[in-house]
């Protein structure tokens, strides 16, 4: 099998039987954030694939979860799957994200997943 093969199929080798993304438990290290920490949303730039949505860029906060360890879309849409990172849950106020929400509605809340590398203390 060439290098290429390899790499293309190492993913789908190491899911077998286990899953996606419980493969690669145990592999990212400790989380850096906690269930409660404030957290604000990087805004990075993405070249070609990102999972962190452009509206909640800016935007804090707060962790409700360590969701999993996994690779990063942006990693995994090049098929590179060696250095997983952990995947939170966050939830924000609608106002924050939309400043125009009504304030009838000011405690409505969106949950979302994002990969640690997108995420900042608040």
């Amino acid at each position: 099998m060439s290098k290429v093969e390899h790499d293309l199929t190492h993913h789908a080798k190491k899911a077998t039987g286990i899953g996606d993304p419980q493969c690669f438990r145990g592999e990212a290290g400790p989380a850096k954030f906690k269930v409660g920490d404030r957290v604000r949303v990087r805004n990075l730039p993405d070249l070609f694939y990102t999972r962190s949505q452009v509206y909640t860029r800016g935007a804090v906060g707060t962790v409700t979860e360590a969701v999993y360890e996994s690779p990063a879309a942006e990693d995994e849409a090049w098929d590179n799957t060696d250095k997983p990172e952990w995947f939170y849950s966050i939830v924000f106020r609608q106002k924050e994200l939309w400043p125009d929400y009504p304030d009838l509605y000011a405690n409505d809340t969106v949950e979302t997943e994002l990969s640690e590398r997108w995420l900042e203390p608040a």
